[in-house]
């Protein structure tokens, strides 16, 4: 396909994704507060900063082919365009419900910055969903650049509060009080969790604990009492004084800051892998001799673009980082994932850290399943590069994935370089994940794990690491120059 499937829910303009490029369609009665919105001092510092997505707006001339493209004729149909602007593209979309807490606390940290800043110049946010923020080059990114709209001085409302406290806060506070995935919340609920959900998650006391009440108790208890047939509710409640109406929005913006900031997810968050790297079966030399493998592969196939599958807490993708590529880490493990991004916040390494089950990935979602697409077709084709770590003894004994089957999917997923580690079932590690049930695995030995790969590979290089059943390989993909 040339085209992913449009944006449709802003009214004021549709974003469309067309032969790599990312265009946004601007509805002519919204482009003068559009275009009024990107010269002010605020889009232009944000913008600056990386923070905003960049707009370029595209001229006639570049515009007559476009119109041209049967893909893109019934976008021009359907609406009056009064503009066509070309967006950066991010490297590679992730999606909340692929995100640790700390990248949503991040997304939330920029939303409301960018939510406050506007008001300087006149604007506000319009709606504020983590739908509206990718991440690019290790750092959150707003790119719904429609979602500005001009306000009124004398309005005291943030319209987007609710929603920020649905899909930013109550996500946060549902995960750390009772260890809800992300992935649990945002796979089937796209504008996040209602305070009443919550509230019955509650206990009878800790619906009284300060934060649930204000966040949770109070708002479940007045929207049973609210008529939602009274139209006034939803009136505009505008103030004489403008200067109390900004001091409202100003102090509504400091508690929910303050919220957000108690809800940051702690740096020593752990789990059954966190500690991995900390009490994996390789000695030292034996740990040594991997990582010079692996660095050595990287700096002969100079990977632009690499996927670390199994990543764990990201040493491999700091390496593959430090090597200069641009990596996504993918771990099926929340708390890994978060350690991951912390350490490439902490280090500034180009490293977007996902929680994706490279058994079950993450399936393509929204409407007609066209909105968000699925990890594996974001992902295949799009790396130079893929390391599989300690990880196919995962797929083939816990997950009953066939050795084929594995070899072919990183064959999909590399344009070039497959770094895989085999391990024999004699592994301890391999035992443990068995079971009893060895005789399933009892043929697959290093001759049959190379039988497999040539069918896909060419076998570059290998090394046994000494005094482990382990094998390292470097793998170039067939029919590669």
């Amino acid at each position: 396909m040339r085209a992913t499937a449009p944006s449709f829910r802003d009214p004021a303009g549709i974003c469309f994704v067309f032969d790599g490029r990312v265009l946004r369609f601007v509805a002519a009665e919204a482009l003068p507060e559009f275009e009024r919105f990107l010269q002010t001092n605020f889009a232009r510092k944000f913008t600056g900063e990386g923070k905003l997505i960049s707009s370029r707006r595209l001229d006639e001339n570049e515009i007559a082919p476009l119109r041209e493209s049967h893909e893109l004729k019934s976008i021009f149909d359907a609406q009056k365009i009064g503009a066509v602007y070309e967006h950066e593209k991010i490297s590679f979309a992730s999606f909340p419900h692929e995100w640790p807490p700390e990248m949503l606390w991040a997304a939330g940290k920029l939303t409301l910055e960018l939510a406050q800043s506007a008001l300087a110049d006149g604007f506000c946010l319009k709606d504020a969903t983590p739908g509206n923020v990718l991440f690019h080059d290790g750092k959150p990114v707003f790119i719904d650049v429609l979602s500005f709209e001009k306000r009124d001085a004398h309005d005291p409302i943030w319209k987007a509060h609710a929603q920020f406290v649905r899909t930013f806060l109550l996500p946060l506070l549902a995960n750390r009080r009772w260890n809800l995935q992300l992935n649990e919340i945002f796979t089937t609920r796209r504008d996040g969790i209602e305070p009443e959900e919550i509230y019955r998650l509650c206990g009878a006391l800790e619906k009284f604990l300060p934060q649930m009440l204000s966040l949770v108790s109070i708002p479940t208890w007045l929207s049973r009492k609210a008529d939602p047939d009274n139209g006034k509710i939803y009136q505009p409640h505008l103030l004489k004084n403008a200067e109390k109406a900004q001091f409202i929005l100003g102090s509504l913006f400091k508690r929910l800051e303050k919220n957000l900031n108690s809800l940051k997810p702690p740096a020593s968050n752990e789990s059954a892998w966190s500690g991995y790297m900390d009490t994996h079966s390789y000695d030292d030399p034996a740990f040594a001799a991997k990582e010079k493998f692996v660095r050595e592969a990287l700096a002969e196939f100079k990977p632009e673009r690499v996927l670390d599958a199994g990543a764990n807490t990201g040493h491999f993708s700091a390496l593959a980082a430090q090597s200069g590529a641009t990596v996504v880490a993918i771990d099926l493990d929340a708390a890994c994932v978060g350690a991951t991004w912390n350490r490439a916040q902490k280090e500034k390494l180009n490293i977007l850290p996902l929680v994706v089950n490279l058994a079950r990935p993450t399936p393509a979602l929204g409407w007609w399943n066209s909105e968000c697409p699925s990890f594996l077709d974001r992902a295949a084709g799009k790396f130079d590069g893929v390391l599989m770590l300690a990880l196919i003894h995962h797929l083939l004994v816990t997950e009953r994935i066939p050795l084929e089957e594995i070899l072919r999917l990183a064959y999909e997923l590399t344009n070039q370089l497959l770094v895989i580690e085999f391990i024999e079932p004699q592994d301890a590690m391999f035992r443990r994940l068995t079971r009893g049930r060895e005789a399933l695995h009892a043929s697959l030995d290093a001759a049959a794990f190379e039988k497999v790969c040539v069918k896909y590979f060419e076998i570059v290089h290998s090394l046994i690491l000494a005094g482990t059943q382990r094998r390292m390989y470097c793998l170039k993909k067939r029919g590669v120059n």
